[in-house]
């Protein structure tokens, strides 16, 4: 029987610029040793210990020789004929409305647009890179993550579905081919645990999705029902899951942050302390949860909906976590604090868990509640002096200072705010669904100005498009929201207006790695508030990345390591979520709005559709939250208390036996025989 007939019970009844050929490229290529390519949720960061090493042997000091060379190398112009391209040569037919002015409107037209940006650059890869893992545009070649992988469909399979959105059916048929043939998750492969989640188990199980409730969608007869294909997708879900799963092998439960494919053996992390980070752990619940609705698989949702459990039972302040957590121990590193990288989908998940379950697991609705308070209070500030809303960092935990750092991931933050106060419906629609109040009005100015705080990021580039990240003027200290909320001044397209010096970009922050959070944002805005702004806004950001982004000979896009000078410095490497969310993002904002309309979807954070269900096949929430005082924290509270003095009689004696009280707390367990010593011991946590 296929996996199709035993489980469509449970659901489916019915440029310009310099190349990164030269110096940029030769020096990633010494700074550049990761294991997968960008991390969504983090910026990479060069960090490797060499202490064992002599000083003169070490990487970093061997490193940091070359750059000074290269460095003066560049300076006195050894590279420049490989380091400077003329401008792409842009076909006149495909890109000549970069230039020209429209008469009118027209939202299909430019959607169109995007169609064509998504065709080039995946023609680029297929030409180039075909199977390969990663993608760079500029030297025109793919390599694998790891040398000795056939490939995992880190690009392929991450584009599923918006080949399918964008009935592209003839490369849908391709892609399809490749899995069939090629794609096999048994190799002896360390990845890691949640970008493969996101990626590769949604993608897959997003285009399940789409190629079953929407068969017109790019539609193929290898997946019909009956067909010998029609089950390729969930197939290759169910055993990339069941591979991933080894993760959870814990002593806690939480997921290590890699995985090994073929043994399905976890391993923590290599740096951070072994820590995972609280997005990675906490956001793959989406994915399984899905899984395990369309499989009656209980061990799937069990696994992850018990990382929720023992994140939760920290009981950490106003609902905010540290950043880093152990899998070993299930308790959390550090107290950095922020929703920007290795924080930010743990808050995002929060509310989709709740809406993908359709509304039938109030827990993660109040979890939401909880966490977006905290942010309000502890995180949300203003710029100084033209007061933009800043969604701040902690890096030393809530007692202390407050950054005024956001990464541009931050920037999903106000879509997602959006979506919690409606759960989907335009405005309107919760009005008049009698789902409104004074708590959603707050919440929806909130996501209206941290998405005009976003798009400033945007503005204040010379290329138009954001940095990794931006930093904010502050006052000291800094006005906080509970202080009073601030209205931001208006950002005006002057050159020298004074609203840009709110704005601080660092050198090392200007790159822009084509991430999709901005634009996400402003599409959960349209659709949720019917304000035109945003989809022009959208517009002014696509043109952007067409004029700057563009490779040679039809190659693609790439990254910018250099977006704040015109022409800018190109980065030779294509992200797979320029494909999967980034261009997707676009295809939908410009869209009619029943094209997947937001109450019957939840998206995860790699932009991969998966519908709203009801709980069945004896899935449930399988906890509770234990009981929190005021600011979120655990109370302590017995939960036995016993005293008695027995008595009794032996050998024709009777006594009496000495009082003996038993206090049995959630936390601690003490046995106390008139022991005050004890029981202070007991009230401070010992054992």
């Amino acid at each position: 029987m296929s996996l199709t007939q035993r489980y469509h019970d449970g659901h489916y009844g019915n440029q310009n610029g310099h190349t990164g050929n030269g110096l940029s490229s030769k020096l990633d290529g010494f700074m550049d040793n990761r294991e997968l390519p960008m991390y969504k949720d983090k910026p990479y960061n060069y960090a490797n210990s060499q202490r064992s090493k002599p000083f003169y042997r070490r990487r970093r000091v061997i490193s940091a020789t070359i750059l000074v060379l290269f460095a003066l190398a560049y300076w006195y112009g050894m590279f420049e004929s490989s380091v400077r391209q003329k401008s792409p040569s842009f076909s006149k037919n495909a890109w000549s409305w970069l230039s020209g002015s429209e008469t009118a409107v027209d939202w299909d037209y430019r959607r169109e647009k995007v169609k064509e940006a998504f065709i080039l650059s995946w023609d680029g890869y297929e030409k180039y890179a075909w199977g390969c893992d990663e993608y760079h545009p500029l030297s025109k070649e793919g390599i694998q993550m790891d040398s000795k992988s056939k490939g995992v469909g880190w690009i392929i399979v991450d584009a599923l579905d918006t080949l399918m959105i964008m009935n592209l059916t003839s490369r849908l048929s391709h892609a399809r081919e490749w899995m069939t043939t090629t794609l096999n998750y048994n190799q002896n492969h360390d990845v890691n645990t949640f970008e493969t989640t996101i990626r590769m188990l949604g993608g897959l199980l997003s285009a399940h999705y789409l190629s079953t409730a929407f068969p017109n969608m790019a539609p193929l007869a290898d997946d019909d029902q009956g067909a010998p294909g029609e089950d390729l997708y969930l197939e290759k879900a169910a055993d990339l899951a069941d591979r991933i799963l080894g993760a959870f092998d814990s002593d806690s439960g939480v997921p290590y942050a890699s995985v090994n494919l073929q043994t399905g053996k976890g391993k923590a992390s290599h740096v951070d302390g072994g820590a995972s980070s609280t997005a990675e752990a906490a956001s793959v619940q989406l994915e399984f949860k899905y899984l395990a609705y369309l499989t009656g698989e209980r061990n799937y949702w069990d696994r992850v909906e018990k990382v929720m459990q023992v994140i939760d039972d920290n009981g950490m302040e106003d609902g905010l976590l540290p950043i880093f957590i152990y899998a070993t121990t299930g308790t959390f590193r550090g107290e950095n604090i922020r929703l920007g990288s290795r924080g930010d989908s743990y808050y995002e998940y929060l509310i989709k868990q709740y809406l993908q379950t359709s509304g039938e697991e109030p827990i993660y609705q109040e979890l939401w509640n909880q966490s977006l308070a905290g942010v309000r209070k502890h995180l949300i500030t203003y710029s100084e002096p033209h007061h933009f809303t800043v969604l701040g960092e902690r890096p030393d935990g809530l007692a202390h200072k407050l950054s005024g750092k956001m990464d541009h991931l931050v920037c999903f933050m106000p879509g997602t705010i959006a979506l919690g106060a409606t759960g989907g419906l335009t405005v309107e629609e919760a009005k008049e669904a009698g789902r409104w109040g004074e708590k959603e009005d707050r919440e929806m100015d909130l996501a209206i100005e941290l998405t005009n705080t976003c798009w400033g990021m945007y503005k204040v580039m010379a290329t138009g498009l954001a940095p990794e990240i931006t930093h904010f003027r502050l006052a000291e200290p800094p006005h906080m929201e509970v202080d009073g909320i601030l209205a931001s001044e208006e950002m005006t397209n002057d050159p020298d207006a004074s609203w840009r010096g709110d704005y601080i970009i660092k050198a090392n922050d200007n790159h822009n790695l084509q991430r999709p959070e901005t634009v996400e944002s402003l599409f959960y805005m349209w659709r949720i508030t019917g304000d035109s702004k945003y989809r022009e806004w959208g517009w002014e950001m696509f043109k952007s990345f067409i004029k700057y982004t563009a490779a040679d000979d039809g190659a693609g896009f790439t990254s910018l390591a250099h977006a704040n000078e015109i022409p800018p410095i190109l980065k030779d490497n294509m992200e797979s979520f320029w494909l999967a969310e980034t261009l997707k993002y676009f295809y939908l904002l410009f869209s009619p709005n029943d094209l997947l309309p937001l109450d019957s979807i939840v998206i995860n954070t790699e932009a991969h559709i998966f519908p709203r269900f009801k709980l069945a096949r004896g899935l449930k929430t399988g906890w509770e939250r234990k009981p929190r005082d005021s600011e979120g924290r655990l109370i302590h509270q017995p939960t036995k208390s016993i005293s008695e003095e027995p008595t009794g009689e032996a050998n024709g004696i009777k006594y009496a036996a000495k009082v003996r009280t038993i206090i049995v707390e959630e936390t601690n367990l003490a046995l106390l025989d008139d022991d005050p010593a004890g029981a202070e011991h007991v009230a401070h946590g010992g054992h």
